[in-house]
């Protein structure tokens, strides 16, 4: 890993930018770039991402970036080949032990947080648009028609005239 930061490092010196430069142009820390050069793997949580920032990293800088990812690739390999067994058990016995510890929990069921099944904002934003449309549609219904509205009242006392 320490070779892989190493490259990296010194294509960037080679092109002259900074590390803040990188960092702000990848949408990175400062810090990760200089994790990500200093080969120091145990500061990134998941090592899928690790891969990816040196993926974009050797793009950005011009480099091989598959070249890069298989070196990774290689890397990331040998060390995990060398997790003896038993680690691998004890961590597995610790997932577990967590997982037991969490299904037992006691709790009062008036502590507990029940999630509402019902979503409300959706149905009050419903509700509303069915109240509006309602009093538009009567609205509409009850308006007088142009016909009538362009009666003239003289026929009225014509009528009663006759």
């Amino acid at each position: 890993m320490k070779e892989i930061g190493a490259k990296l490092k010194g294509a960037r010196e080679d092109m002259g930018v900074s590390v803040e430069e990188v960092a702000e142009d990848l949408k990175l820390r400062p810090s990760q770039i200089e994790n990500i050069e200093e080969g120091n793997m145990d500061a990134f949580k998941d090592i899928f991402y690790l891969k990816y920032f040196i993926r974009d990293y050797a793009k950005y800088l011009g480099l091989s970036y598959e070249d890069m990812v298989d070196d990774f690739n290689e890397y990331l390999f040998d060390y995990t080949s060398k997790i003896s067994l038993d680690d691998i058990k004890k961590a597995q016995k610790e997932t577990n032990k967590k997982k037991v510890e969490e299904a037992n929990k006691v709790t009062s069921p008036y502590t507990i947080e029940y999630e509402s099944k019902f979503p409300l904002i959706p149905f009050i934003a419903i509700t509303i648009f069915v109240i509006v449309f309602a009093v538009m549609v009567i609205a509409i219904a009850n308006r007088p028609k142009k016909d009538e509205t362009k009666k003239p009242n003289n026929v009225i006392a014509m009528n009663m005239i006759k």
